[in-house]
Parts: structure tokens; C-alpha cells; sequence
């Protein structure tokens, strides 16, 4: 039980230094900067001018909707390199299955154009 324990004091050691040196960063920053904020300075900031609604109003789901399809689609991309990468150790197997995967893709993407999805109105 010791020895095991003993693996992990390098783990406790590097997680000492970085607790210590965030904490040495942060008080640096509030010795060292000048802290003079003002009313300017506190206000938010929106696109260079006031704001002038509440930003807790709802979204429009097109919105929501163009994130998951941007999602799906980096996923995509996400799992294409390391296919791409192994494909001669995959062999005819591994090249169906990536093509059954881009082929639903594909279909999901042409319901998603068709349903106007894709259309801003």
C-alpha cells in the first residue's frame, strides 16, 4: 500500500507548485495592477454602444438549430481524420462503415436543407 502511494506523490508535488503559483499570480495582479474601476468601466459591453434590452429574453430556436447542425457536422469532421488516418489498416470493412456513416450524414443533412432548416429568414 505504500508503494502505491508513493506513485502519486509527483502527482501532489505538481499539483502543489501549480495551486501555489496560481495563487502568487493572482495576488501579483492585485499588488501590482491599479484597481480604479468606474462606472464606465463596470458597464457591459455590446457591440460599442448601451444596451438597450434585457439579455435574458428567449431565442429564437433557428438559432439552437444552426448549433446542432454545426455540431453534428464537426463531429463529423471530428471522426473523418482518424478514419482517414488507419484506413489501410481498416481495410474493405473500415471503409463501408465510414461510408454507411457519411451516407446517413448525408441523408440527415437533405431532410434538415429540405425542412428549410437551413433558411434565414
Amino acid at each position: 500500500m505504500d508503494a502505491m502511494l508513493q506513485e502519486y506523490l509527483p502527482i501532489l508535488i505538481f499539483l502543489g507548485i501549480a495551486i501555489v503559483i496560481a495563487a502568487v499570480a493572482l495576488g501579483a495582479s492585485y499588488i501590482i495592477a491599479s484597481q480604479h474601476p468606474d462606472a464606465e468601466k463596470n458597464s457591459a459591453y455590446e457591440c460599442g454602444f448601451e444596451p438597450f434590452e434585457d439579455s435574458r429574453h428567449k431565442f429564437d430556436v433557428r438559432f439552437y438549430l444552426v448549433a446542432i447542425l454545426f455540431i453534428i457536422f464537426d463531429l463529423e469532421v471530428a471522426f473523418l481524420f482518424p478514419w482517414a488516418v488507419s484506413l489501410g489498416t481498416l481495410g474493405v470493412f473500415g471503409f463501408w462503415s465510414m461510408m454507411i456513416f457519411l451516407g446517413i450524414l448525408t441523408i440527415g443533412f437533405i431532410y434538415e436543407w429540405r425542412m428549410g432548416a437551413l433558411e434565414w429568414e
